[in-house]
């Protein structure tokens, strides 16, 4: 049973920072395509950083130099080290797993249709 959990968000001032987690079960992260999504009001969902399972990464331009994925597998949890704080950057954040049998994840994936798994959201507020 693949389940995703996230956890970390909050409200904080500009210029502040969180760590968003996301305690991954039923598979391994560290074999999976993960990536993490948000959404703010009347906006479509849009990707902000993705993780393969080579450790290659991808980020967003709009966070790039802001904003790190990274995944810790002892855990099975991926993480979203956020600085920097723009109100902008208000959204609800999501992450997701592309999990398939046998699979190994290559490259990062940006299409959010590639992915089949995803977290309840976590909300981040800047202001």
């Amino acid at each position: 049973h693949v389940q995703l959990v996230e956890s970390g968000g909050g409200s904080v001032q500009p210029g502040g920072s969180l760590i968003l987690s996301c305690t991954a079960s039923g598979f391994t992260v560290s074999r999976a395509c993960v990536a993490w999504f948000r959404q703010a009001p009347g906006k479509q969902r849009e990707g902000v950083a993705a993780l393969a399972a080579t450790g290659s990464t991808t980020h967003a331009a709009s966070i790039k130099g802001r904003f790190t994925i990274s995944r810790d597998n002892a855990e099975n949890t991926l993480y979203l080290q956020m600085n920097s704080l723009k109100p902008e950057d208000t959204a609800t954040y999501y992450c997701a797993a592309r999990v398939v049998v046998s699979g190994y994840c290559f490259s990062p994936r940006w299409d959010a249709d590639d992915y089949n798994y995803w977290g309840q959201g976590t909300q981040v507020t800047v202001s």
